[in-house]
């Protein structure tokens, strides 16, 4: 059950001027975030509030050391708030301060820090003329916005009508911000992260690397000594939807020069372990990196899909600019389809020959794709993504599971230019459901053509057969 404001916040006491606390001897270094919501505590609603947060005061040399998750009920954000000032430098406290009656957050930093609320007659002036820049009137439960403990301050928000504040909780600096992230990334920018102290004898500074067609535990043998937890920079991995991400961080003394110089030959040693796998650095996706090494080259691709049904495509154009370099594609769900619109030979789809999923159709998916769609490159797509269709083994045919795949591509790029087509066949064994297998086989797809462009071909994870021809 929600708790009522105190009495503090129905009839908020004359304002005195804004003052802050003591100013800190001590610089800034670790962070406490704090995200308040029925919605979230109840599963209803994603918090990528806390994970900007953690990324972006890395940046800033400020290391998360908790995020905590609490409802809309003013003693567990009070006892959050209070836990949470003997563990970090920082707390960032996001959401909680709308206007109604579950807003509670205002409230619990005033409990928090023993204070009352007052009524901020500068927060309530941009409230107004937020609205009135809308052609709308204030309404009576906004003005509750304007409140803030008498020894913190209101952070202006030009982006919504919810006002940030700033506090402090025994030795730990609170920046309460609004949940919204198109209201709560500006105010960190332009409030929040210009009043913290830094150490300026000290840096961190992070590095991410992300690899596609190995196991997790494959790269971390393969890392060995560079995963020691006492070494540094430190290096770690994470794994998510088949992506395989390096995290490094230097933590210590000396500039940022010093901590990027590290962190370059880190990233240099790892690249040299699997670099045929490491494929972006940052935030560049799979799908992203591909498609701008293709228009750099000014090659294109086009795509022929039978189990992944437009999986591959659809991954491709979610890309700004994907029409650079992609083509478009072929979905060939049918046998049918398979003959008409890329030219298979229909003796390999007909009782006898090696059926539609195979690596003769997936050549042929490839080829003819090229051809047809006039492409540099063709990837083609054939299996089985379940959770039916497993063919059992049979006269002149081994036995088909589910999540067998074959992949195709075709290139006419670079050494094939000259005469026919080169082309590629691997074939899968990916587990797990549906959704998993034909999302293994789009990634998988997309990482066969990266390694042709950079030209270090390697195994890819869950490859049982590959072939090569002219």
């Amino acid at each position: 059950m929600h708790q009522s404001p105190s009495s503090s916040a129905a009839s908020p006491a004359p304002a005195p001027a804004p003052r802050d606390t003591a100013p800190r001897a001590l610089p800034h270094r670790t962070l406490a975030i704090l995200s308040i919501g029925d919605e979230l505590t109840l599963g209803q609603t994603l918090d990528t509030n806390g994970k900007w947060l953690s990324a972006r005061f890395a940046e800033a040399g400020v290391i998360t050391v908790e995020r905590c998750t609490v409802p809309d009920d003013l003693d567990a954000q009070v006892q959050a708030l209070q836990r949470l000032a003997t563990k970090a430098d920082v707390i960032v406290c996001s959401g909680g301060l709308g206007p109604t009656k579950d807003d509670l957050t205002r409230e619990a930093l005033a409990r928090a820090m023993d204070d009352t609320l007052v009524e901020d007659p500068i927060a309530l002036a941009q409230i107004e003329a937020w609205y009135m820049a809308r052609g709308r009137t204030m309404g009576p439960l906004n003005r509750l916005q304007a409140l803030r403990p008498s020894r913190a301050v209101a952070l202006a928000n030009p982006h919504g009508t919810a006002p940030g504040i700033a506090g402090r909780v025994q030795h730990a600096d609170v920046f309460c911000v609004p949940g919204p992230p198109k209201e709560m990334m500006p105010m960190i920018e332009s409030q929040v992260l210009p009043r913290l102290m830094y150490d300026q004898s000290r840096s961190v500074r992070t590095r991410t690397l992300h690899c596609f067609g190995l196991a997790e535990s494959d790269l971390a043998q393969r890392l060995g000594s560079l995963m020691d937890r006492s070494r540094n920079p430190l290096v770690g991995t994470t794994a998510s939807g088949g992506i395989i991400s390096c995290r490094l961080r230097y933590e210590g003394p000396g500039p940022a020069a010093h901590a990027d110089a590290l962190l370059d030959e880190t990233a240099r040693e790892i690249r040299g372990i699997a670099g045929e796998y490491v494929f972006s650095e940052g935030a560049a996706t799979l799908p992203g990196v591909l498609l701008e090494a293709l228009r750099t080259r000014g090659h294109t691709l086009a795509t022929c899909e039978s189990c992944t049904a437009g999986m591959l495509a659809a991954m491709l154009t979610d890309v700004p600019g994907s029409s650079a370099a992609y083509a478009g594609g072929l979905v060939t769900y049918s046998n049918s389809l398979k003959v008409q619109l890329a030219g298979v030979d229909a003796k390999l789809l007909a009782e006898g020959g090696p059926g539609a999923v195979s690596s003769e159709v997936a050549r042929e998916l490839a080829l003819g794709t090229l051809r047809r769609l006039a492409s540099t490159h063709a990837l083609s797509i054939t299996g089985i993504a379940g959770p039916g269709g497993a063919v059992p083994a049979a006269a002149g045919r081994p036995a088909k599971p589910v999540g067998l795949v074959c992949i195709g591509l075709a290139s006419i790029d670079g050494e094939a230019s000259a005469g026919a087509p080169a082309c590629e066949v691997r074939t899968f064994a990916f587990g797990g459901d549906r959704a998993t297998i034909r999302e293994w086989a789009s990634k998988s797809a997309m990482a066969m053509l990266w390694q042709r462009l950079i030209g270090r071909r390697a195994p890819l994870l869950r490859e049982v057969v590959a072939e090569v021809a002219g």
